[in-house]
């Protein structure tokens, strides 16, 4: 079985590469840090004239029309580049949802927008605690209005309209929710931005009161259409975090040979030696659960929900671990707001709860391993 990309593959995740080198430079993603602004517009508007926003939206919507595939090797040169943009919340999650659940009035009234980089999508889930269960959302939909508070929502601040889930039965099992599609530029609507490690990425609180909004898919399936939502982000997710944990060990290998101390290139110390190679070990490790995952997603398998979830852990944990590592590869430097390596610290905190914490995902990972032996 063969698990590398194609020739087309590798052409489109070198294009992406040089574009965000050229219009993603440390300096832009310092700039947003710096500001109140929440993402990068200019580079935002470029993502849509590449096509890159539409990659998995069909041609029919205004989309490329292409598959999971090529959107994962671009989710790696976007986490390489630690963009800071709200393109997962609008590609992986909204316009993912839609495009799986929504009706044909609502695919047209979305997805061209999204791939034109008019609109910004959010998926609202949680509600203020680590791991939503069906017993903790309390968002309701009753007669086409919503009600209740998603926090923290990323993307939430900016997003022109979200899919959120909410309760539309009586009791606290999973069959009593729903998802539902609400646009957050209408009545009932307010947001309070909330602050977090990366700022770049922006989060926001999201009232609603009464907002008119529609059902997505049927009523009653919003569990099992979360779960298929998030499988397909854990991967994607996971790209992010491979390009991530790789501009990291890159960064410190640069810095480990361009340093001198003693003498010496600091690179020569076994200390510096071993924390490279334990940063490539993990990074490996990643990258062979994210082209499992990819391959899973991309051939609909049966085993995606464990693929995802092994995807999620190994890439997690080894960004999080380059990025600390690299701090300390550049010793106190590293730690100075100057020093650029904050960017993937941020974002390896950031995006290692995006989707839950981890060790819910192990979770995950343990339950699908008992279900294949119960088989």
């Amino acid at each position: 079985m063969n698990f590398d990309f194609s020739d087309d593959q590798k052409l489109l995740k070198d294009q992406a590469a040089k574009f965000l080198a050229d219009k993603c430079k440390p300096e832009d993603v310092r700039k947003i840090l710096e500001s109140d602004a929440p993402y990068d517009k200019t580079l935002w508007q470029g993502l849509a004239e590449m096509g890159f926003l539409g990659t998995t939206i069909p041609e029919a919507y205004g989309g490329l029309g292409l598959g999971y595939l090529e959107l994962c090797v671009i989710a790696e040169e976007l986490g390489r580049a630690c963009a800071p943009v709200p393109l997962s919340s609008s590609v992986y999650l909204a316009s993912e949802a839609i495009n799986r659940f929504g009706s044909e009035e609502q695919k047209q009234a979305w997805l061209p927008k999204v791939a034109s980089g008019e609109a910004i999508g959010c998926f609202a889930f949680a509600e203020g605690v680590q791991a939503p269960t069906a017993r903790t959302i309390t968002t309701t939909l009753s007669g086409g209005k919503l009600s209740g508070t998603k926090l923290p929502v990323a993307d939430g601040d900016v997003a022109d309209f979200a899919v959120v889930v909410v309760k539309t039965g009586s009791g606290t099992s999973e069959g009593d929710l729903s998802l539902a599609l609400v646009d957050l530029t209408g009545a009932g609507v307010s947001r309070e931005t909330v602050s977090t490690i990366d700022p770049t990425r922006s989060h926001a609180t999201i009232t609603f009161d009464g907002a008119p909004a529609d059902l997505l898919g049927k009523e009653g399936d919003g569990w099992s259409a979360t779960q298929d939502v998030m499988n397909c982000a854990a991967v994607l997710f996971a790209f992010e975090q491979l390009g991530g944990t790789q501009a990291a060990l890159e960064m410190a290998k640069g810095y480990a040979l361009d340093r001198y101390a003693f003498g010496r290139q600091i690179g020569s110390y076994q200390a510096i030696k071993h924390k490279l190679a334990d940063m490539y070990v993990k990074l490996e490790l990643a990258r062979g659960h994210c082209y499992y995952g990819a391959w899973a997603l991309s051939t609909n398998s049966p085993e995606l929900p464990l693929a995802a979830a092994g995807a999620r852990v190994a890439a997690t944990e080894a960004f999080r671990f380059a990025a600390q590592e690299n701090i300390q590869t550049h010793g106190g430097i590293g730690y100075t707001w100057e020093a650029n390596t904050q960017f993937y610290y941020r974002r390896s905190k950031l995006l290692g709860l995006a989707l839950g914490a981890v060790g819910g995902w192990k979770e995950r990972i343990v339950r699908q391993l008992e279900q294949r032996n119960a088989a």
